[in-house]
């Protein structure tokens, strides 16, 4: 909530070219970057060192960037990306972060060939969009969970092939070296060996949760079979273009919750508990109507 933000344009500025009065954008992570060194050049502002995040930064001009918790915003054209008009806007909210976090790694480490098998860790925010984007883009997936109740979920209701619980020494052993890839979107402190494991030789292990503390990375696994464990954060504007027209062609949505702006409080609560699937999403305009 707050730095994934969907709306319509309702004032253009005279050098704007992009958009018009009326069309439904949307603003991701990062409002503003530097624009001039190689990462910007290669549409990878997200990687930009001057990079300015959506909420919580300091502008150009050395205003505070305050996100979304608001009924209007102004934005950088270059940061701002249209949204499908077939996608209803609640739902195309959180792709503009869990949706182009699990995208770009897709795209970027080869694995959204058809036929390939990828392994998604975690069933939550970032973990049930890895799976709706790999399922479109004809890849095999497998949920990896260390809890057994989320496989019915998983498989009816995100669409997944199969599921693994990392727990189970028998599964993971039954797995090992089936997966050409696997997004790891785990903010917990786990281990990576069973992960390597189960890769096939060349795989790839792409973390994109951001656990607390460091993890512990085994050598061996990664010499003895030429593996890779790597890292992505967010896209660029020009994939995040791309990740949400993708979602329009396949009417790819997140699953949300829509909430009045006067229970931010109770689903923060609700959030460190991990007790929403998978994504709130703040109503602004219709609290306001209805309070005012």
């Amino acid at each position: 909530m707050g730095h994934e933000i969907v709306g319509q344009v309702t004032e253009v500025g005279s050098n704007v070219e992009k958009f018009k009065v009326g069309d439904s954008v949307g603003v991701g992570y990062l409002v503003g970057s530097c624009q001039s060194c190689d990462n910007c050049g290669n549409n990878a502002e997200n990687y930009c060192p001057e990079m300015i995040f959506t909420s919580g930064a300091k502008y150009h001009d050395g205003s505070t960037t305050y996100g979304g918790y608001s009924n209007i915003m102004v934005a950088d054209e270059h940061f701002v990306v249209r949204i499908p008009d077939n996608l209803p806007l609640d739902g195309a909210a959180p792709l503009l972060c869990a949706g182009v976090t699990t995208y770009s790694p897709l795209r970027y480490y080869g694995l959204d060939k058809p036929g390939m098998h990828v392994g998604v860790v975690g069933v939550g925010g970032l973990g049930h969009m890895a799976v709706k984007f790999a399922k479109a883009m004809g890849v095999k997936v497998t949920v990896i969970s260390t809890s057994p109740n989320k496989k019915k979920e998983a498989i009816e209701n995100l669409g997944a092939d199969s599921f693994l619980v990392s727990r189970d020494d028998g599964q993971m052993q039954a797995a090992m070296g089936t997966m050409d890839g696997i997004i790891d979107t785990v903010s917990a402190v786990h281990p990576l060996l069973p992960l390597l494991g189960l890769l096939k030789t060349n795989g790839k292990l792409v973390l994109v949760g951001v656990p607390a503390k460091p993890l512990e990375l085994p050598v061996i696994p990664l010499i003895s079979g030429r593996k890779l464990v790597a890292g992505s954060n967010i896209g660029g504007l020009k994939e995040t273009q791309e990740m949400i027209d993708f979602a329009g062609k396949h009417n790819i949505t997140a699953n949300i919750e829509v909430i009045p702006i006067d229970y931010v409080n109770t689903a923060m609560e609700r959030l460190i508990k991990a007790d929403v699937r998978y994504r709130f999403v703040i109503d602004i305009a219709n609290t306001l109507k209805s309070s005012s």
